[in-house]
């Protein structure tokens, strides 16, 4: 029986987990520059200028999984974890 419904963008890895998937197969230049596709800048609101921090997980001495994390959600996130540790509410700031 064909499963019918709306189609899904990417190859998911695991659909229980429904975060990763491929959406695009990307070069990198003689320069190392790489291009992220138009429609996922859109869909993950990425702006010109706007800062990236480039994330690797190594695997047996290798790099395996590289991904990108808005600067942004990345100080929320460090600022979550160790808000508490320090004895700070995550969304305070010291001045």
């Amino acid at each position: 029986m064909a499963r019918q419904g709306k189609k899904k963008r990417g190859a998911s890895v695991d659909e229980r987990a429904g975060c990763c998937r491929v959406e695009s197969l990307i070069s990198v230049d003689e320069r190392g520059q790489m291009v992220l596709p138009k429609e996922v800048r859109e869909r993950a609101g990425i702006c010109p200028g706007e800062k990236l921090a480039v994330i690797s997980w190594e695997q047996d001495g290798n790099v395996c999984c590289i991904s990108l994390v808005k600067a942004t959600a990345l100080t929320e996130m460090v600022q979550g974890l160790l808000g508490p540790m320090i004895g700070q509410a995550p969304s305070r700031r010291s001045e």
